[in-house]
């Protein structure tokens, strides 16, 4: 279906709806381009992990906005198939300091291409950089007001 077929459909839809649309779509896209990896959203929280080495459990949830029980279930997942490792942290010995393994290190740059490969199929430039620290803005505000 072309984009036209689309216009008029979802003009009473909030501007939320409309982020979410493109974050399930990006996550389809990439699922299709690396199918074999048996990974869903679990790829945003390797990168997650990958940017911030040493992250704890419970700030991956404030950051992914997801439940304790679904990022638990998901790093356990993560953790079965390579990708990360959980170490405790020497500060707290009741916490997990989450890292990247090297099969995750691998798996990062090829995620980072298939999703800019995206972003410029569906029109997002570089000249979107403003767009981008506002949506980024609003997102932290976001976490703030809920965390």
């Amino acid at each position: 279906m072309d984009g036209e077929s689309y216009e008029g459909i979802y003009d009473s839809s909030p501007f939320i709806a409309w982020i979410h649309n493109l974050s399930k779509n990006q996550m389809r896209y990439l699922n299709s381009k690396i199918d074999e990896l048996n990974l869903g959203h679990e790829m945003r929280f390797i990168m997650m992990i990958y940017d911030n080495p040493n992250i704890s459990q419970d700030n991956l949830v404030n950051i992914s906005g997801q439940s304790k029980a679904s990022i638990a279930k998901s790093l356990k997942k993560l953790e079965d198939q390579g990708y990360i490792k959980r170490d405790v942290n020497p500060d707290n010995r009741r916490k997990y300091m989450l890292n990247t393994t090297q099969k995750g290190d691998e798996i990062v740059p090829k995620i980072r291409q298939i999703s800019k490969d995206w972003e410029k199929k569906v029109g997002i430039t570089d000249e979107d950089i403003e767009l981008r620290k506002r949506i980024k803005e609003i997102a932290i505000k976001g976490m703030e007001l809920v965390g």
